[in-house]
This record gives C-alpha cells, sequence and structure tokens, in this order.
C-alpha cells in the first residue's frame, strides 16, 4: 500500500473549492479511517486520517501532492417515508437511533423491514427509491448516530 498516492487531510464541503477528482460511495462506506479506495476515474488511494471520520456529500480528501478528492454519495436502495404527521415519525426514527434524511416534505431510511411495518402502524406512507442518502450527523455537527449499544 506504501506506493498508493494517501491522502491524510480531509476538507469539508464549505472549506475548499476548485477541481478535484470524484469517488463515489455509500453511506456505510463514507465512514473511516483508513482504507484503500478508487476514484471514479480508477485511481486508487489511501485515505489514512487521525481519527475515524463521516465522509459527506461535497467533503474532499487531499493527496499529498495537493490533488482534492471530491466525496460523492452513492445511489442507495431507501425508503422515503411522508405522512401527515411527518415530525411524529421522524421523532420514532431518531428515537431508534436510524439515520434518517430529513427533508420539508419526507424522510429517507435505509431499506429495513422492521423500520417500515412500525412506520406504517403509526400512519406512514412508505416507498421504495434508490438516490442518495445523506443522513443527518450526530447532535455536534458532523458524526454518525449509533444504535443502543454504542
Amino acid at each position: 500500500m506504501s506506493d498508493l498516492p494517501a491522502a491524510r487531510t480531509l476538507h469539508r464541503a464549505s472549506g475548499w473549492s476548485g477541481s478535484a477528482l470524484a469517488c463515489t460511495l455509500g453511506y456505510d462506506d463514507r465512514f473511516l479511517r483508513r482504507k484503500v479506495l478508487t476514484t471514479d476515474a480508477g485511481l486508487r488511494f489511501l485515505v489514512d486520517l487521525e481519527h475515524t471520520e463521516s465522509l459527506d456529500q461535497g467533503d474532499a480528501l487531499e493527496l499529498g501532492d495537493g490533488r482534492l478528492i471530491e466525496i460523492r454519495a452513492a445511489d442507495e436502495a431507501l425508503t422515503e417515508v411522508t405522512g401527515p404527521d411527518l415530525v411524529r415519525l421522524a421523532w420514532h426514527v431518531g428515537n431508534r437511533h436510524t439515520p434518517c434524511q430529513i427533508e420539508p416534505a419526507r424522510l429517507l431510511i435505509q431499506r429495513n423491514h422492521v423500520m417500515a411495518d412500525m412506520l406504517t402502524r403509526l400512519g406512514a406512507s412508505l416507498r421504495d427509491v434508490t438516490e442518495p442518502f445523506t443522513p443527518e450527523g450526530g447532535a455536534y455537527g458532523h458524526g454518525r448516530t449509533h444504535s443502543h449499544a454504542h
């Protein structure tokens, strides 16, 4: 792995500009510290960050030679949640520490038959969709939600 270009610096989406290679990753793959990744154009590189980070759509990793690699959220199998009381539905999703993308008229969660059953019983309308998943971060900004086992 030592012959691969290394990315040791992370720039948040609002903290960089310019041209960049793209690297498209799913939600689970965007949580990392040290891992070999491949850009959409086929360049393999090593991510070697000081701490485990949750990478978001639009963040950029900087290689040692100054090149930037923009993180893009991949299309994923999701469930769109709508209903007359979206705030109540969001509370139930959050109470189960489930990653959730919150939008004005809908919620997006990863497909899960247990969550789907609960939400249906609460009066939600559900629809399977395939699109990028960019859920809310933790309570203090960037981060992940965790199960009760954390």
